[in-house]
């Protein structure tokens, strides 16, 4: 049985689970609102009517600032990640959390545990799999029991990967292996924060492939059904007419968590994700530059070196989220049915992660949604319901060739 689906002994602990946020003051609590993603967060949840929400943080100063700034009068709640009390305290209010505090491997998992203990709701931004195995090690079962959903990985890392996949399959047949490939490009830049939380991953790939190792033993095959990220080649895609690379971001693992849970997928379901370019030496630079980047992250005055070229809490500036833009296109066959369709919005990693982030949260405290608990993706947790919301927000899921 899949690890996302509640058994009959399950029941009582989810309707528990429903009367107790009935009881809760706040639909969602922000924290990490002073961080540049958090701020932009906070704007988006400022302005949506009718929501009961409050900002949290270190600094109340700094707090009270951006209420100010963005003209919200909502609650504000001083907040460590160090201090396991504080963060409880949050979690009793909230229907849910969102957190914007990374790096998660560093910082993430004190909030983790206090909302899996006190049956809160989960959401944040982090692209770390050693972060999210580890969360599923120590706090997926206490999660099951107290009805909590905790859901990762609620930002441009994975949302438009995970439900454009999930949008893909509903197109073609479910009795009917599927192949899929997914082709991302984008025009952005990264903040502060984004950078150190990837530096960080890379000088954590031995805890990351440990993590890996220490989930699998545990959790074993969770699905009687067959679901596979693959690999590939950099190269030259007479597909699409595109130089392409081989993403190694957390997105795929994403991708075939949803697949393993959910039927729809068939009975086996591989997924290849990509980097479509157009000129091949934007290519090549990338793969030496990250190449050279994870080189250095391994030496810890490297790191510190890396690390000190961009402040956290800083990021591009509005005229460029402005010119900002992203698509992923999938293409995936099954027997002789073909589907290629597209997931677009602007700026990716800021402008519309703070809406998917904050959509996310909004969609598990008010949206009716399949009733499980534990660590769960975003596909599975929320699926559709969080599609339609993000569609009426801007962020376009749309069939190009039904063939």
């Amino acid at each position: 049985m899949p690890a996302s689906r509640t058994t009959s002994r399950s029941w009582c602990v989810l309707l528990r689970h429903r009367v107790q946020r009935v009881t809760r003051d706040l639909d969602v609590v922000l924290f990490g609102a002073t961080g540049f993603t958090g701020g932009l967060t906070a704007e988006y949840l400022a302005a949506q009517t009718g929501v009961a929400w409050a900002m949290a943080g270190r600094n109340a100063e700094k707090l009270a600032a951006l209420r100010d700034r963005i003209g919200a009068d909502v609650p504000i709640m001083v907040a460590d990640s160090a201090d396991a009390a504080s963060l409880r305290r949050i979690a009793e209010r909230a229907r849910v959390v969102a957190t914007t505090v990374g790096p998660y491997a560093l910082r993430g998992e004190p909030l983790v545990a206090a909302c899996a203990d006190t049956g809160t709701d989960y959401v944040d931004l982090a692209g770390e799999p050693e972060f999210i195995d580890r969360v599923y090690l120590h706090h997926h079962d206490t999660a099951q029991r107290s009805g909590a959903r905790l859901v990762h990985a609620c930002g441009f890392d994975s949302i438009p990967h995970d439900l454009g996949a999930q949008f893909t399959v509903q197109q073609l047949p479910s009795d009917h292996p599927i192949t899929m490939r997914g082709y991302v490009r984008a025009a952005a830049t990264a903040s502060g924060g984004t950078f150190a939380s990837a530096v960080t991953a890379f000088s954590r790939f031995r805890q990351t492939r440990q993590a890996r190792r220490d989930r699998k033993a545990v959790e074993g095959q969770p699905s009687a059904r067959r679901a596979r990220a693959i690999g590939g080649m950099p190269g030259y895609d007479t597909s699409i007419g595109m130089w392409v690379l081989p993403l190694p971001t957390i997105d795929p693992q994403i991708v075939v968590r949803s697949a393993m849970d959910l039927p729809e997928y068939g009975p086996d379901f591989t997924y290849g994700h990509f980097l479509a370019l157009r000129n091949p030496l934007t290519a090549a630079a990338l793969t030496v530059g990250v190449g050279g980047a994870f080189a250095l992250a391994q030496l810890p005055p490297m790191r510190s070196l890396l690390l000190s070229t961009r402040k956290t809490g800083t990021g591009p500036d509005e005229q460029r989220r402005a010119r900002s833009w992203f698509t992923v296109r999938f293409h995936a066959t099954a027997g002789d049915q073909r589907v290629v369709t597209q997931v677009s919005g602007g700026d990716p990693g800021y402008g519309e992660t703070a809406k998917m982030l904050a959509h996310a949260a909004l969609c598990l405290a008010r949206d009716p949604l399949p009733r499980i608990a534990g660590q769960v993706t975003t596909a599975v947790a929320m699926g559709d319901a969080l599609r339609r919301r993000l569609h009426r927000a801007g962020i376009t899921f749309e069939v190009l060739d039904p063939s």
